[in-house]
C-alpha cells in the first residue's frame, strides 16, 4: 500500500511540474519509467499461478499502455526557451491522459471479466509502460526539434 501511496505522488508531482512546464531532461524522462517498468515486470516474475490467459492479457494490455503513452506524448508540448528545450502538458495531453484512462479501465475490466488474474496486472508496471510510451513520443519530437539544429 505504501508503494502505491509514493507512486501515486511521484506521478502527481511529475504531472504538476509538466502541467507548469519544465526544462526537457532525458534522465527525468526515462528513469523513472525504466524504474517503474523494472519493478513491475519483478512483481510478476515472484507472482506464481500465472498461466496463459494472464500472459495473453499482460502482452495486450502492456501494448496497449505503451500506445496509449506514445499517444499522449505526441500532444506533449515541445518548445523553445532560452536556448534549450522544454515540455508541457497542454489542454490536448489532458484530453489523452483522460481518454487513455477510460480505454485503460475497460480494458482492466474486460481482462477480469474473462479470467485474468488480478495479481498479474501491477500498477507499477502499467504506469511504467505508459510513460515509456511518452518518452518515446517525446524524445523523438525532441529530436527534431529546430533547437537541436
Amino acid at each position: 500500500m505504501i508503494w502505491l501511496m509514493v507512486i501515486a505522488a511521484a506521478v502527481i508531482v511529475v504531472v504538476i511540474r509538466r502541467a507548469v512546464g519544465e526544462p526537457l531532461d532525458m534522465r527525468d524522462l526515462w528513469v523513472p519509467p525504466v524504474v517503474l517498468t523494472g519493478i513491475g515486470i519483478g512483481i510478476l516474475i515472484r507472482t506464481e499461478g500465472l498461466g496463459p490467459r494472464d500472459r495473453a492479457w499482460l502482452a495486450g494490455g502492456s501494448l496497449l499502455g505503451i500506445a496509449l503513452g506514445y499517444l499522449r506524448g505526441r500532444f506533449v508540448v515541445v518548445f523553445e526557451r532560452s536556448g534549450r528545450l522544454w515540455q508541457r502538458y497542454g489542454g490536448r495531453t489532458f484530453a489523452a491522459v483522460a481518454a487513455s484512462l477510460v480505454v485503460m479501465l475497460a480494458f482492466g475490466a474486460a481482462a477480469t471479466r474473462f479470467g485474468m488474474s488480478p495479481s498479474a496486472r501491477p500498477v507499477q508496471l502499467a504506469i511504467g509502460l505508459s510513460f515509456l510510451g511518452e518518452a518515446f513520443a517525446v524524445t523523438r519530437r525532441a529530436a527534431a526539434a529546430p533547437a537541436l539544429r
